[in-house]
């Protein structure tokens, strides 16, 4: 007999049971269920968090996303240029010599913009390698997200455009024309962001950061920037190294006429946009850009895709295209323009690539 006198048939016994196996049941499948939905949102795609694209060996990048955090990446470069001068605590100091023996001069600005612009750039593109002019520190490591969002410009102009990850090379310049920026000689300072895919250079962006002014584009895509349309072929002006003018200014008179213009000027992205259509008070123009000795890809990658994006030509002096994989230097100099006969003009200028390997 039961407690209290009370008496449980088998029928009741197995009713009981059955009610007891159902709420295990009950509760043993919402666990299960919860565990399933945890797998799949931790897996990959499964709709979870948002992989940043790039992050993985295999991954895609989109090229419109990676000129809008290009973009980003120069003007908050830019701003730590500009802060490091205005306050005027460059900290300068020599890092070494030019082949030419130059002294090349390093600054806070410089490292300060290579931090910000590098990790800007790792942090949305984890996979992609980047190349930059100064060393990164592990030690001065820094978080610097990007939001993923995408000017309205950049929108309306690029459509999205997926490439394979490892097929992607970025090359930074937080600083050119470093001696320049040393002497207070603003209007030559830039910061330049480019992005290569299988070696040719299809992004570029050039920031002017005292000016705030940015040009950008991408190969066939769109850009910000025009060329120019008026130009001179038998007797243009050709922009050059301020230390190579006298070097340049014999050849280039014997060449194309005692009328040929000369302009020295500082820092590869200035000379680049001088072939452009610039809106900038500070900013001369010139038809050619002519460099006659070695000169570092990171110089020059943001500029050769823009003139590639508009139409233009960034060859060797003796015409070969460069290849931004590899080195990090280009040693047959180069020569650049836009809505010009580029093949003249290399053909016009033999002795200029003898003095490029020096």
């Amino acid at each position: 007999m039961a407690p209290m006198g009370i008496r449980l048939s088998p029928l009741g016994m197995a009713v009981f049971c059955l009610l007891g196996l159902g709420v295990l049941y009950h509760l043993y499948s919402g666990f299960l269920a919860g565990r399933f939905a945890f797998f799949m949102l931790s897996e990959p795609g499964g709709g979870g968090a948002e992989t940043p694209r790039g992050s993985a060996p295999g991954g895609t990048v989109d090229l419109r996303e990676l000129l809008a955090v290009s973009v980003l990446a120069a003007v908050r470069g830019g701003e730590e240029v500009k802060r490091v001068r205005e306050g005027n605590v460059l900290n300068a100091k020599a890092k070494g010599k030019t082949r030419e023996g130059a002294e090349e001069q390093l600054t806070s600005g410089d490292l300060l913009s290579n931090r910000r612009m590098f990790y800007l750039l790792k942090g949305a593109f984890p996979a992609v390698q980047i190349n930059s002019e100064e060393r990164v520190d592990t030690a001065d490591e820094e978080t610097v997200s990007w939001d993923r969002s995408i000017p309205e410009e950049i929108k309306q102009k690029i459509q999205p455009k997926e490439v394979p990850a490892e097929s992607v090379t970025v090359w930074i310049d937080p600083l050119d024309a470093t001696q320049e920026y040393t002497e207070d000689l603003r209007q030559y300072v830039t910061t330049m962001v480019c992005a290569a895919v299988n070696g040719k250079p299809v992004i570029g962006v050039i920031h002017k950061p005292f000016s705030a002014y940015t040009a950008w584009a991408m190969v066939d895509g769109g850009s910000n920037v025009k060329a120019r349309s008026s130009y001179n072929e038998k007797t243009p002006r050709i922009i050059v190294s301020r230390s190579h003018a006298g070097k340049v200014k014999q050849v280039a008179r014997q060449t194309f006429g005692n009328k040929t213009v000369i302009i020295p000027a500082g820092g590869a992205g200035y000379k680049v946009l001088a072939l452009l259509d610039v809106d900038e008070k500070n900013q001369e123009e010139a038809d050619v850009y002519i460099h006659v000795t070695y000169i570092k890809k990171w110089d020059i990658c943001a500029g050769n895709a823009v003139l590639r994006a508009l139409g233009g030509h960034m060859t060797t002096l003796s015409g070969e295209e460069i290849s931004y994989t590899g080195s990090d230097g280009n040693e047959g100099g180069l020569i650049a323009s836009i809505n010009m006969n580029h093949k003249a003009l290399i053909e016009k200028l033999p002795d200029l690539e003898k003095t490029s390997h020096k």
